[in-house]
C-alpha cells in the first residue's frame, strides 16, 4: 500500500540484512494492531526476522516502514475484522497466513476469535475470555481451587454495600476489563469504596484505557497484601520453555501506580519455585498450550497468589529487562511459538547476565510538561544505562490518577549486583531534569484553542467570542463607540526638544492613534503629561469618556509610568491598559521574578544584588546576563551584558550598579528562539493569543551575543537587523509548542492582572524549553509595533486593533467594580 485507505495492498517496507538460517524466513505473519508509537520497538524486531508482516489495523500509520501488506479495519468491531481477513485472503490467494500475534491487550479476544477461525497456533478464545474477565478469572481459580480472595461483581451501589458486609477490607475495586492498573483503587472501609466506586463509574472510559472497549463491568475483591512480581515466561506444546521471575515495588497506593521493577527476583528459591509451581498447575487447568504470557502475583505468607494473567508479551520495560538480564528475546520467542517453530527450552545460568532495574518516571500531579532536559553528553558515558523511552514532549499534558493514568516514560540501568544497579540509577536520574506545571482552575495550562498559526488563540470555556458582552449590557453598537470622547494620555517631543529615538517614537505613537481615532469619527484630546500640572487641570475639567493610556513619562521618568494610571483613577476617568499596581510590579523586574517563581511559571534560574558588596548565587552557570531591575526598553542592556566568568560578572554589576544606580538583576543566559507573545483582553471570555512572533539569531556576526541590546531597538547598526530573522507566524513550530507559549504567556499575564493588552517575551532553549522573561503590561502599539503587527494576521488592520482596546477597556469597566484592582491584587 501507498498509505491510501485501500481495504488490501503493499507498502514500501524498510528492508533489513537477512539472519542466515533463519527458520522464520518465508513465513508470514498477521500482526493484530500496530499499538501506539511506543511499540516502534517490536515492530523493529519482527522486521529483522525476516517475515512477511500483515498488519491489521484500523488505518495505515507510523508501522508501515515495517508493514508489508495492510488490512484495515477496526480491531474494536471482531466481525469487522474477520470480514476484511476473509476479503485479504481471497483477493491475494498467492499469500498464505502462518499465523496470528498480537501485544497489546486491547487485542487479546480478536486474536483468539482469529487462531480459532483460522485454526492458527495460540490461545484459544474459550481460555482468553475466562482470563480477560477479571470476574471470570476469579470464579475459575474458586472453582479449581487455586489460591484467590472473596470477589463479587458490582452492578450497583446495593451490591457495593453487600459486597462490603461480605467481604474483607481492605478491598480493591477495579474494571473487569482493564489493564495498567487503570480505574483500580483501594479502599479501607466502606466510606473510601463508595467514593472510590462514584469515581470510578463517573470517569470510567475507554478513551482513557481502550482496552475497556472489552466491557466497563467493575469487581471487587479483596486485597492481596505481599510482594508483587512479574512472571514472564514462552511456553509451546504445553511445556514451559522459559520462565523468569521479577519482583516490583510496591505501588503508590490506593491508585497502584507502578514504580520500579527488579530483574531478575530477590526472593528466595523456595518462594520462585512456588511460584514456578503456581503458573504450572494455573495454564495446565486452563489448557494453555502456546503463548508469551505475562503473569502477575503476590508472595503472600500463606503462598503465592495470581493477580492476573496478560495472555501477550509484557509491556514497557519487559522485553529489555529479560533480554538483557538472561539473554531471552520474548519477541522472537512469541513468534516462533506463534508459527509453529519448534523453541528449545531455555538452560537458565546460575546468575544472569546482569541485573537490572527500570523505573517509571511518575509525576506527584497532573499538569503540563514545561520542561524537560537530558543531559545527553553525560549519558554517553553511562555504559550501564541500557535503555531509556521519554513519551512526553515539552508542552504536552500528563494526566495522573484521578484524572488519568499516564507517566512521563521509563528508564533501565544494570549493575554486577542490586547495589551497584541502584548506585546507577541514582546517577542516571541526576542527568533528566524535568518540570510540570500543575493544572489549576486559574491556569491557562492546558486550554486553549487555535486553528492554525495565523489564527488567535483563546481559552476553551465553551463561550462564543462573538457573544460581545458590551452589545447585550451596555446595548453599545460600533456607532455609538465612535461617539465617544476619547483623551490621549501621550509624552509629546518636537525633533528639537528629543534627545533620543524612544522620545521621538513616544511622541509619534499619540499622534498616530490621534490621528486615527479622528479618521473614524472620534472626538479626541490630547494630553501631554510632560506638563504635569497642566494636564492634571485640563484632565480635571475635561469631558473625555475615557483615556487611551499610552503614556510612559511623567517628570522625564520611566519610573513613574504607574502614576499615570493612579492619576485618572483618582479623576475617576476610564483609562485603557493596566492599573497602576500592575505597572508598577512589571517595572520592578525582581518582584516579577519572585512572583513567576512562586506560581512555577518557567523562568531562567536567577539572583539579583542591590549593592556591590553582595555575593552572587554560585550555583547559576554561566554565561549571564546582567540587567538594570528597574529599566524598560532594554536601557542599560548591552552586547556586555551577558557574561562568561567572575571577571565579566564582576565588570558588568559595576557598570548597572555604579554607574546606572540600578540594582542588577542576573539571569541565566538561555540560547535559542525568543518568542514574543501578544494578548489583549482581561476577562476570560475575551482573552486572546495573538500569532506568535519568533525571532531567530542565527545570522548574528560571531562575537555578539544573541539578545536585543538598546542598540538593536533604537540603534542604526545594521548589525541586528541584519543578523536576526521575524517571522510572523513562527514557520515550522509545533501545534505542541505554540500551545504552550501561548498558556504559559495567559498564566503570566493574568498572575501580574494585566488588562486590555500586554506582550510576555519567551526563550526557548535548544530542547524547546520555554522560560519567561518579562511581561510588558502596556507595550508600545505604535503602526508596525509586534502587538499591533500580530493583530493584523487575524484580520485588525490598526484602526481596527485601537477600536478593540477600546472596546475591550468598556467591557472591563462594565463587568468590574471600580477600583477592582486595588481589591482584588495580584493574583
Amino acid at each position: 500500500m501507498n498509505g491510501n485507505n485501500s481495504t488490501n495492498g503493499n507498502s514500501v517496507k524498510e528492508t533489513s540484512k537477512p539472519v542466515a538460517n533463519n527458520p522464520l524466513t518465508g513465513k508470514t505473519l498477521l500482526v493484530v494492531n500496530t499499538g501506539s508509537l511506543k511499540k516502534k520497538f517490536v515492530w523493529q524486531k519482527l522486521n529483522r526476522l525476516g517475515l512477511t508482516l500483515i498488519a491489521l489495523n484500523k488505518e495505515v500509520n507510523w508501522a508501515q516502514p515495517y508493514v508489508d501488506h495492510w488490512i484495515l479495519a477496526d480491531t474494536t468491531n471482531h466481525d469487522e475484522c474477520l470480514a476484511q481477513i476473509d476479503k485479504f485472503t481471497a483477493d491475494h490467494p498467492e499469500i498464505n497466513i502462518d499465523g496470528a500475534f498480537t501485544f497489546f491487550e486491547d487485542d487479546v479476544l480478536l486474536t483468539s476469535k482469529i487462531t480459532d477461525r483460522f485454526e492458527f497456533i495460540g490461545i484459544p478464545l474459550e481460555v482468553s475470555a475466562k482470563v480477560r474477565n477479571k470476574f471470570a478469572w476469579r470464579e475459575f481459580c474458586r472453582i479449581h481451587n487455586l489460591p484467590t480472595v472473596g470477589h463479587k461483581m458490582i452492578k450497583s451501589e446495593v451490591d457495593l454495600e453487600a459486597a462490603a458486609l461480605e467481604l474483607n477490607f481492605p478491598l480493591v475495586l477495579k474494571p473487569v476489563y482493564g489493564s495498567s492498573s487503570a480505574f483500580v483503587l483501594k479502599a479501607n472501609d466502606l466510606n473510601e469504596l463508595r467514593e472510590n466506586y462514584n469515581y470510578i463509574k463517573k470517569t470510567l472510559s475507554s478513551k482513557i484505557e481502550s482496552a475497556l472497549n472489552d466491557g466497563q463491568e467493575i469487581l471487587v475483591e479483596e486485597y492481596i497484601d505481599g510482594e508483587e512480581v512479574d512472571i514472564d515466561l514462552l511456553i509451546q506444546n504445553g511445556r514451559v520453555k522459559f520462565l523468569a521471575v521479577s519482583d516490583n515495588a510496591k505501588t503508590r497506593e490506593p491508585f497502584f501506580i507502578e514504580t520500579d521493577r527488579f530483574t531478575p527476583s530477590n526472593l528466595p528459591t523456595k518462594e520462585q519455585e512456588d511460584l514456578s509451581c503456581l503458573v504450572d498447575e494455573t495454564l495446565d487447568r486452563l489448557g494453555v498450550q502456546d503463548g508469551c504470557l505475562h503473569f502477575e502475583a503476590k508472595v503472600t505468607n500463606h503462598g503465592p497468589i495470581a493477580i492476573e494473567i496478560n495472555l501477550r508479551l509484557g509491556g514497557d520495560e519487559t522485553y529489555s529487562s529479560i533480554k538483557e538480564a538472561w539473554r531471552v528475546d520474548l519477541i522472537e520467542g512469541a513468534v516462533k511459538v506463534a508459527l509453529g517453530v519448534y523453541l528449545p527450552k531455555v538452560k537458565m545460568p546460575k546468575e544472569p547476565y546482569k541485573y537490572l532495574i527500570a523505573k517509571t518516571l511518575n509525576i506527584d500531579r497532573s499538569g503540563i510538561l514545561v520542561k524537560l532536559d537530558i543531559d545527553e553528553e553525560a549519558l554517553k558515558s553511562k555504559k550501564f544505562l541500557e535503555e531509556f523511552e521519554i513519551f512526553k514532549k515539552v508542552g504536552e499534558p500528563v494526566f495522573v490518577p484521578p484524572e488519568g493514568y499516564e507517566y512521563l516514560g521509563w528508564l533501565m540501568v544494570s549493575g554486577g549486583n542490586f547495589l551497584d544497579a541502584q548506585a546507577n540509577l541514582n546517577e542516571v536520574l541526576s542527568c533528566f531534569r524535568f518540570e510540570v506545571a500543575k493544572f489549576s482552575a486559574a491556569s491557562s495550562l492546558g486550554r486553549t484553542l487555535r486553528r492554525n498559526h495565523s489564527s488567535f488563540s483563546a481559552l476553551n470555556t465553551g463561550v462564543s467570542l462573538s457573544d460581545n458582552k458590551i452589545e447585550k449590557i451596555r446595548k453599545m453598537s460600533i456607532k455609538n463607540q465612535r461617539n465617544l470622547h476619547i483623551g490621549i494620555a501621550c509624552n509629546a517631543y518636537d525633533e528639537s526638544s528629543a534627545d533620543s529615538a524612544i522620545e521621538l517614537d513616544l511622541t509619534s505613537i499619540g499622534d498616530n492613534i490621534q490621528k486615527t481615532l479622528e479618521e473614524r469619527g472620534y472626538k479626541v484630546s490630547f494630553f501631554d503629561f510632560n506638563d504635569l500640572n497642566k494636564v492634571f487641570n485640563d484632565l480635571a475639567k475635561s469631558d473625555v469618556d475615557m483615556v487611551f493610556n499610552v503614556c510612559e513619562r511623567i517628570n522625564n521618568s520611566s519610573l513613574l509610568e504607574p502614576h499615570v494610571a493612579s492619576i485618572l483613577d483618582t479623576l475617576q476617568i476610564p483609562y485603557t491598559g493596566s492599573n497602576p499596581f500592575t505597572l508598577g510590579l512589571c517595572i520592578d523586574k525582581i518582584r516579577v521574578k519572585k512572583l513567576l517563581t512562586y506560581h512555577q511559571i518557567p523562568t531562567p534560574a536567577w539572583d539579583y544584588v542591590y549593592d556591590l558588596n553582595e555575593a552572587v548565587d554560585d550555583d547559576l552557570r554561566y554565561p549571564l546576563i546582567v540587567k538594570p531591575a528597574n529599566t524598560d526598553n532594554s536601557i542599560g542592556i548591552t552586547n556586555d551584558s551577558v557574561v562568561s566568568n567572575k571577571e565579566e560578572l564582576k565588570k558588568q554589576l559595576q557598570y548597572v550598579i555604579g554607574e546606572l544606580g540600578r540594582p542588577a538583576l542576573i539571569e541565566e543566559y538561555i540560547e535559542g528562539d525568543e518568542y514574543d507573545v501578544s494578548v489583549i483582553g482581561s476577562e476570560e471570555d475575551d482573552l486572546r493569543v495573538l500569532p506568535l512572533m519568533r525571532s531567530i539569531f542565527d545570522k548574528m556576526p560571531e562575537g555578539h551575543w544573541h539578545i536585543y541590546p538598546f542598540e538593536a531597538k533604537f540603534g542604526d547598526s545594521d548589525v541586528y537587523s541584519k543578523g536576526i530573522t521575524k517571522e510572523l507566524p513562527p514557520k515550522n513550530i509545533s501545534k505542541t509548542l505554540e500551545a504552550l507559549l501561548s498558556e504559559i504567556a495567559l498564566d503570566t499575564y493574568n498572575i501580574l492582572d494585566c488588562h486590555d493588552y500586554g506582550r510576555i517575551e519567551i526563550r526557548v532553549d535548544k530542547n524547546n524549553n520555554p522560560y519567561v522573561l518579562e511581561l510588558n503590561p502596556n507595550p508600545s502599539i505604535n503602526i508596525g509595533d509586534a502587538v499591533p503587527h500580530s493583530a493584523e494576521l487575524i484580520g485588525l488592520d490598526y484602526g481596527d486593533f485601537i477600536e478593540e482596546i477600546i472596546r475591550l477597556a468598556i467591557k472591563r469597566y462594565q463587568s468590574r467594580p471600580p477600583y477592582s484592582h486595588l481589591q482584588s491584587g495580584i493574583m
